[in-house]
């Protein structure tokens, strides 16, 4: 569903923000599990970012696409509750880190090179090799794993990402290739 016409809107239809829930809710819903690293928290975080955009869908300018202004929405949405101490107590009956454990976790599929029939042991190391690249880039640094994040999973453009973090879009690069080459020395030093 093309969405251009909303940079223009103040105000969206049932009809509309459930099409934009059901195209982009899984997207908003990983991301701030990410952030979290709780199911519960990405389950309300999600919610509220869409009552956000729901509710601010005026500020919605066009500027960048649907999808880079929900991630931006449930970014400053969690920042915000992750420095409640609300959240980080009431919420879930205990007081939470504002910065959380790392969990082994897969956030996506890796796109085989090529094969023309890949067999089914190609396609079980190939997932492997994902989930092990996974993890590395889950316990890097929050300002390398997000990068990777929004690069990789969300394919955002480094003009996307700079804009939605608030810095540079050589600070972007520059952070991308340095992440990069941080998971690649780690995966060479898991592969000896």
């Amino acid at each position: 569903m093309d969405y251009q016409y909303l940079a223009h809107a103040q105000t969206i239809d049932n009809y509309t923000l459930s099409s934009m829930m059901d195209e982009y809710g899984n997207d908003v819903w990983n991301y701030a599990y990410f952030l979290t690293k709780s199911t519960e928290q990405a389950d309300e975080l999600s919610q509220e970012v869409f009552i956000r955009a729901y509710s601010g869908i005026a500020h919605f300018r066009g500027e960048c696409s649907l999808k880079t202004w929900l991630l931006t929405i449930t970014r400053n949405t969690t920042f915000t509750y992750r420095k409640s101490r609300f959240f980080r107590s009431s919420l879930w009956g205990e007081t939470l880190p504002i910065h959380t454990e790392q969990v082994n976790t897969s956030m996506g599929e890796m796109k085989p090179e090529k094969f023309v029939h890949p067999s089914a042991e190609a396609e079980a190391i190939s997932r492997e090799h994902v989930h092990e690249i996974w993890d590395i880039i889950m316990a890097l640094p929050d300002k390398f794993r997000e990068l990777l994040l929004l690069h990789l999973k969300y394919e955002l453009t480094t003009g996307e990402i700079a804009e939605m973090l608030g810095i540079s879009a050589g600070t972007v690069k520059s952070r991308l290739s340095r992440a990069k080459a941080k998971v690649r020395k780690q995966w060479e030093e898991r592969s000896e």
